[in-house]
């Protein structure tokens, strides 16, 4: 039988062609597979939530963390410069914002303060511990627990280049945030390999919410213009459109994140309710903590102590502020001091958000005034996990 002969220079180009294509097909397939399971360094968390629940308390507490650059609602530039827009419009101006900040790439407040900054042009900056301390200002120590008085009084003239500055220095960057109102907005973050994003999802008592809402009457009116499309129109929430809208947002959240969620929410979201917070703050701060890879420290642990166990519930000119206040009174505040015909309205609007939340509906004034009648439900009741979803429960 005849040998074909093949010169071994054949055999060679034939080799380096076939290697060649193989090693480009390799890495053509490559830029298809999944990108490596390290993380990124940092942890970011975002603090999901509406106006009036509790969100600024929430806030404080991985602020005052020492491992923790926090900023409260760094969206409300976006807010303010393209008011005339609706809420949905805004989410993906929104979302790029929140992506930057997570990043420490501060650039972005370009387009909405284009002028020479400060620290103190930074929307509710002094509610971040970490620009109250080195690097951002010398006035204070990482470790210590600072005051916005005390922080506006000694650091607000730092320059504006201290925020990025900081934000590199810390191992968690924590973002409080009342201006998303659909979780899928968030899928783009969610699954972006340069963030270790999760989610705490905190909900209040509509009726409460109510309650609050109602000492803020004008500073929301904007805000509310935005929920409600008006093109800049400010409006005062007396038909209870905003909180209809709100309640059906943490609806949409919780049923986006619980039944069938993508596996990249897999434990990446925690709902958490105002309640269960201030009737138990170091149980519930610990479970947030450990969600969020943090320690409470004994100093924390004194702090949040004093300022879940004040006097009284709280005044009205005290609505933005984070002071020492009875925690549990503030959450049942709206029993005593709503007409239940406003309470059977609220109800009206938001019964499904109650109801999914795991609050009880009243269905007299005598209900209502009833305090030894527990509305906020066991959650062993509820039909959900509180973190991430198990189709167990």
């Amino acid at each position: 039988m005849a040998r074909i002969r093949i010169p071994s220079t054949v055999v060679i180009i034939f080799v380096t062609v076939q290697t060649g294509f193989l090693l480009f097909m390799y890495a053509r397939y490559s830029s298809f597979m999944p990108q490596s399971e390290e993380k990124p360094s940092q942890v970011h968390i975002l603090i999901l939530s509406s106006w009036r629940s509790g969100s600024s308390f929430v806030g404080q507490l991985f602020s005052q963390h020492p491992s923790v650059f926090y900023l409260m609602e760094p969206a409300w530039h976006v807010w303010v410069t393209m008011y005339q827009n609706s809420a949905k419009v805004l989410h993906m101006a929104v979302r790029d914002l929140v992506r930057s900040v997570f990043l420490c790439d501060m650039s972005v407040f370009d387009a909405y303060m284009p002028w020479k900054r400060n620290l103190s042009d930074l929307f509710q900056w002094a509610a971040s511990r970490a620009l109250c301390s080195a690097p951002a200002c010398d006035s204070f120590q990482r470790t210590d627990i600072t005051s916005e008085l005390a922080c506006k009084t000694l650091c607000g003239r730092y320059p504006f280049s201290k925020v990025e500055e900081a934000c590199k220095t810390y191992s968690h960057v924590v973002i409080k945030e009342v201006r998303f109102f659909d979780l899928k907005v968030l899928y783009p973050l969610l699954t972006d390999p340069s963030l270790n994003l999760k989610i705490i999802h905190l909900v209040r008592d509509p009726r409460a919410v109510v309650k609050s809402r109602e000492q803020s009457v004008k500073a929301l009116a904007r805000d509310n213009g935005i929920v409600l499309s008006t093109n800049g129109t400010k409006v005062e929430d007396s038909k209870y459109k905003v909180i209809q809208e709100v309640c059906r947002s943490h609806v949409q959240i919780y049923e986006t994140a619980s039944l069938k969620p993508p596996n990249f929410l897999k434990d990446r979201y925690l709902m958490v309710r105002f309640e269960d917070l201030v009737r138990d703050p170091l149980s519930e701060i610990s479970e947030m903590y450990k969600f969020a890879d943090l320690s409470l420290t004994p100093r924390l642990k004194s702090w949040i102590y004093n300022i879940t166990h004040g006097q009284g519930p709280g005044k009205k000119k005290e609505a933005f502020k984070i002071t020492s206040r009875d925690a549990v009174s503030v959450s049942q505040a709206w029993r005593n001091v709503l007409s239940f015909q406003k309470v059977k309205k609220i109800q009206e609007v938001c019964k499904g958000a109650i109801n999914i939340l795991g609050y009880q509906l009243v269905d007299s004034e005598k209900e209502q005034r009833d305090l030894t009648l527990d509305l906020v439900l066991p959650r062993q009741q509820n039909q959900f996990s509180w973190s991430s979803f198990n189709p167990k429960h």
